[in-house]
């Protein structure tokens, strides 16, 4: 299959998979998620390959995803400051690959993988080299990533992914199912400052519950998962006819959840929901909390997917009866 679009288009060149009525298009700037459809229904909220990425819709955040505290961290000796890409709130944002250019390894009609590397720079003096697969794959898309420091000492790490779902209606009207026991209590500047349990709170989602009013941009923890290993969020339509569940495997101990309420133009607010597996919470790269230490030569794989359907089949696999994909797995990683 020929990739779609001109390679000179804002995003970069356009990477085009097709299985069995299943559309996506992965974009060579970030290596982005910039379209996914099922039977010609949109699956994600996506971005013409002429726009630059608005709100990070289907970027990789990577080394570390969501904020960083003024840019600022220090690890094993090593100090480093990265750009402050956040400015108003004083914090670097979402890592340091999702404007970069992202090289073919590998392409199938239904499956691409990209990579690139990462090289030391001010805010971040490691060397990484990362590969990212797409696959339509059975019922829906499954993305593997892989990750080598290539770096003579160890280095930090984090990742997460910033698809924005949509099932055809705004967010008000959407039914959300998250398996967290938890979620983070964050600052005015979206900087983790403590913890609580979600029960009794407007904040718990573990039971299928309609949005509403609810305006979320709330990191969640404490993940239920099933005996496969994976956790799964899910987002409904009202009218049961369209859903989609996003499934991440043990490496992804976070999911965070946004509602869009600050989103320019204004008619994007509210209109998709951002549910983005991570593997550490916001700020990990300066309070460590779940942030990977990976050693010399160590590499970090995680797995992560989406699955249209209809609304009871959502609802069905956020309650764990989707046994569609497979956990992931890591060496030379620790946390």
């Amino acid at each position: 299959m020929g990739d779609v679009g001109a390679p000179t288009a804002a995003s970069g060149a356009q990477h085009e998979l097709r299985n069995d009525g299943h559309r996506a298009v992965v974009a060579e700037v970030g290596a982005t998620l910039r379209h996914y459809s099922a039977h010609d229904v949109d699956v994600v909220d996506g971005f013409d390959a002429d726009e630059v990425a608005p709100s990070g819709r289907g970027q990789v955040l990577a080394p570390w995803p969501n904020r960083l505290d003024g840019g600022r961290y220090e690890y094993e000796g090593r100090t480093a400051h990265a750009a402050l890409d956040e400015p108003d709130r004083g914090n670097a944002i979402h890592g340091l690959v999702r404007w970069l250019p992202w090289t073919v390894v590998e392409k199938q009609t239904a499956a691409v993988r990209l990579a690139c590397v990462l090289h030391p720079q001010p805010g971040y003096p490691w060397l990484l080299g990362l590969e990212i697969d797409y696959g339509l794959e059975g019922n829906g898309l499954a993305v593997s990533t892989r990750v080598e420091n290539r770096s003579e000492v160890a280095a930090p790490f984090g990742i997460g992914f910033h698809p924005y779902l949509t099932v055809g209606v705004a967010a008000d009207e959407a039914t959300l199912a998250v398996p967290a026991g938890r979620r983070l209590v964050s600052d005015e500047r979206g900087l983790p400052s403590g913890e609580a349990d979600v029960a009794g709170t407007p904040y718990d989602f573990r039971k299928a519950t309609t949005i509403g009013s609810a305006r979320l941009d709330t990191c969640y923890t404490d993940l239920h998962r099933e005996a496969d290993g994976l956790a799964r969020a899910a987002l409904v339509a009202p009218d049961g006819d369209r859903s989609v569940t996003l499934w991440a495997d043990e490496r992804f101990r976070y999911l965070m959840v946004y509602t869009g309420d600050t989103l320019e133009p204004v008619a994007r607010r509210r209109s998709a929901v951002a549910i983005e597996p991570m593997t550490c919470p916001p700020n990990a790269l300066r309070s460590g909390t779940d942030l990977l230490r990976v050693e010399p030569g160590g590499v970090v794989e995680a797995r992560w997917g989406l699955v249209p359907g209809s609304g009871d089949e959502g609802i069905g696999r956020a309650r764990g009866r989707f046994r569609g994909a497979r956990p992931g797995h890591e060496e030379g990683a620790q946390r």
